[in-house]
């Protein structure tokens, strides 16, 4: 039997829009598990979405928090392509890879899997993203459905496991570079210019290859952290 968490993540619309507060919809569920968040606060899932999270938990149901948005029609983003500078902001900010584009090249989105989470709006630098209403006066689960739902959670955990590989192999490089300084680290240090045979230059020296030694153990160390996470 699944937990009370996994029950109310199932139920939730995977939008992961972050407006309830939390980072993504498992998280939003996990806090109303510990009885750490009302149940009131997916504008996306609406009324009807309160009223399921309310029977799971065994609460009354709640009007949905107007802090946390409103219920309104299903939207997609629309990228005005005359004005889009092909920055990627909005792609990095696309929790399920909806928006297709490269650096400086002219972006576009695949309005069958937006789910209309605005999280592109604020960072697009020109304007040049719309939502745009796609379901007439139906609103919540009346224009959503289960089968979206699961399509959304599926690219986002998706895009999730693909942003770990790709950070633990940034981290591997840099770990790999960082292993070649140290190998080196005589060559990638200038020589100290003053005077050569005294005691004070040696020592100048041995402080200066012993600080780059340790900033070159730290970035191994953090690189090799990062790679575990």
């Amino acid at each position: 039997m699944s937990s009370l968490a996994d029950r109310i993540n199932d139920a939730l619309p995977q939008t992961q829009c972050t407006r309830c507060g939390y980072p993504d919809c498992k998280a939003y569920a996990q806090a109303i598990a510990n009885d750490n968040a009302p149940i009131n606060q997916c504008p996306p899932g609406g009324a009807a979405g309160i009223a399921v999270l309310a029977q799971l938990t065994h609460q009354a149901p709640l009007p949905l928090n107007p802090e946390h948005g409103v219920e309104a029609p299903m939207t997609v983003a629309v990228i005005d392509e005359a004005w889009c500078i092909g920055c990627t902001l909005c792609i990095k900010a696309c929790p399920t890879d909806a928006i297709l584009g490269s650096n400086k090249v002219m972006h576009t989105v695949i309005e069958a899997v937006c789910t209309g989470c605005d999280l592109c709006l604020p960072v697009c630098p020109v304007d040049c993203i719309e939502m745009v209403p796609i379901s007439g006066h139906k609103t919540a689960w009346a224009a959503w459905s289960p089968e979206l739902a699961a399509q959304a959670r599926q690219r986002y955990e998706a895009r999730q496991h693909r942003l770990v590989i790709e950070e633990r192999e940034q981290a591997a490089r840099l770990e790999a570079k960082a292993a070649m300084k140290l190998a080196d680290l005589e060559a990638h240090t200038r020589p100290m210019e003053t005077p050569s045979g005294t005691t004070s230059d040696q020592d100048a020296a041995d402080k200066e290859m012993a600080r780059k030694r340790a900033i070159i153990e730290a970035a191994i160390a953090k690189a090799k952290a990062r790679q575990k996470a």
